[in-house]
């Protein structure tokens, strides 16, 4: 069954230029790219998309990274795209990531990581609502 997940090309990668890099590689494994822009979050809309973590010591410093830059919010579809994307991105540290993942290739650290990912379907359904609204969506 399709599955639908969400997707962030984070202010870094797209500073370094990989924005291209991970767009193709997404295709390459299989992903359909139902929706995507370019977009630059403020601070008050990068608190409200991680208000989960508001409580967490990392927030302040990932909404302050989040809204330094441009960044490509994505809505991917294909068979199991959680655990697909998910499994594409790596581990959360780059240093930790398997290789040919795109945080091993692309994140510089765990702060500067390249891209997000939705962690379950919940989870997926609003960050994808958050961003983008039906008529967006293929």
């Amino acid at each position: 069954m399709l599955e639908k997940t969400f997707a962030i090309i984070k202010p870094d990668a797209v500073a370094a230029k990989n924005a291209g890099k991970i767009i193709d590689r997404i295709e390459a494994e299989g992903f359909t790219i139902k929706a995507m822009k370019k977009i630059h979050m403020t601070k008050a809309i990068a608190e409200r998309f991680y208000f989960v973590h508001r409580e967490r010591p990392f927030y302040n410093d990932l909404t302050n990274f989040m809204s330094s830059g441009p960044c490509i919010v994505m809505c991917l579809e294909k068979e199991d795209a959680i655990k697909g994307w998910r499994a594409l991105m790596g581990a959360t540290n780059p240093d930790a990531a398997e290789a040919d993942t795109l945080r091993k290739l692309y994140g510089k650290n765990i702060d500067n990581n390249a891209v997000h990912g939705s962690d379950a379907p919940e989870t997926a359904a609003e960050e994808v609502a958050f961003f983008f609204t039906g008529i967006e969506l293929m």
